[in-house]
């Protein structure tokens, strides 16, 4: 490991919760190296874009949120028998891009089978996740929709804290859309109310009344 990277890595070992420290000027092999050596360091979050290197620590609150949207997606798995497979926060990167991610969660639904049963992606020939999912309870990931968009990701849905935003690929950028795409029962308008009453009533209501909507006449 370069005396450059070993010097990121003692900056980022040092973060408290919650809080991201930018690189400029880093190469792609000082990124590779770094994603190397933290390995599937569950505290952290690498992105790269073109030179810039961002960390973020995350938060038992970040932490929270990201562990629901898996819930959500095992509660439409069960009761509407969609095949959805989680690969969490799983690092994407082009080398002739120069740009890398590693979302708060991500969501094979489309291309699900197309993925089958194997635990490990490879993205120089795997398709990119159907969802990418951001959780922005202490920062905004917005700047990152460009490395999305970069990674061909279809769709990233990005949660505020107080609402939740669905973001749809055209023409080589994002808009926001009302409804998912790979999803389209879900909505923005859906998905912002379970995730307020995680707020207000705790996780197993929330749960409970999004499993009730599933089961019922939806709109």
């Amino acid at each position: 490991m370069s005396t450059r990277t070993l010097s990121y890595y003692e900056i980022v070992s040092q973060l408290p919760a919650g809080a991201v420290v930018t690189f400029h000027d880093v190469g792609w092999d000082e990124y590779e190296d770094l994603l190397e050596h933290v390995g599937e360091a569950e505290h952290l979050r690498i992105s790269f874009d073109d030179g810039v290197l961002q960390v973020m620590t995350l938060s038992a609150e970040h932490e929270k949120y990201v562990r629901f949207f898996e819930r959500l997606m095992t509660a439409v798995i069960l009761r509407l028998h969609i095949n959805i497979l989680s690969f969490g926060s799983t690092t994407m990167r082009k080398k002739g891009e120069r740009k890398g991610n590693e979302p708060d969660a991500c969501f094979y639904v489309q291309a699900a089978e197309r993925i089958g049963n194997r635990m490990h992606l490879d993205f120089a020939t795997d398709p990119p996740p159907d969802i990418a999912v951001e959780v922005d309870v202490h920062h905004d990931s917005r700047d990152k929709l460009p490395i999305y968009a970069a990674l061909q990701v279809p769709e990233v849905w990005r949660f505020d804290g107080e609402a939740l935003s669905i973001y749809l690929l055209e023409a080589g950028g994002y808009r926001e859309s009302q409804t998912s795409l790979a999803l389209p029962m879900l909505t923005s308008r859906i998905l912002s109310g379970v995730l307020a009453r995680v707020r207000s009533e705790g996780e197993l209501t929330a749960l409970n009344a999004f499993d009730e909507w599933l089961r019922g006449p939806r709109s």
